[in-house]
């Protein structure tokens, strides 16, 4: 496993430590021009949640890694928030916008992994 893949197992486990839903990460490394090589999406129910993902992430990282983003940005009601880890680019979202943007869908021929949800 190299960094950047590390860097998305903690990712993934610190959205799982809050519950996020319907993880699923996007393999960009092969995509000549890729402004990342993974992208994680989530799902959260609230947009109370989608904070609480957002954090999660942020100190999950943090404490296991000693990585914090390069930046964060937000909607206004924290519908959605999107983190830049450089090589990793975390999108949260809550379920309406998820599907209006369907980020997932956008490259073709990258592959994408569905992380089972913690129950």
């Amino acid at each position: 496993m190299n960094q950047t893949e590390g860097l998305v197992q903690k990712i993934i486990e610190g959205l799982q430590e809050k519950k996020g839903k319907d993880i699923v990460t996007v393999d960009l490394s092969d995509i000549p021009g890729a402004i990342c090589d993974y992208i994680v999406i989530a799902t959260g129910n609230t947009p109370t949640q989608v904070a609480a993902l957002a954090d999660s992430v942020w100190d999950y990282v943090n404490r296991e890694l000693r990585e914090k983003p390069l930046s964060i940005d937000a909607g206004q009601k924290d519908d959605w928030i999107g983190m830049d880890y450089g090589t990793v680019i975390v999108h949260i979202f809550v379920p309406a916008l998820r599907t209006f943007y369907n980020i997932e869908n956008l490259w073709a021929d990258a592959p994408v992994n569905s992380v089972p949800d913690l129950d």
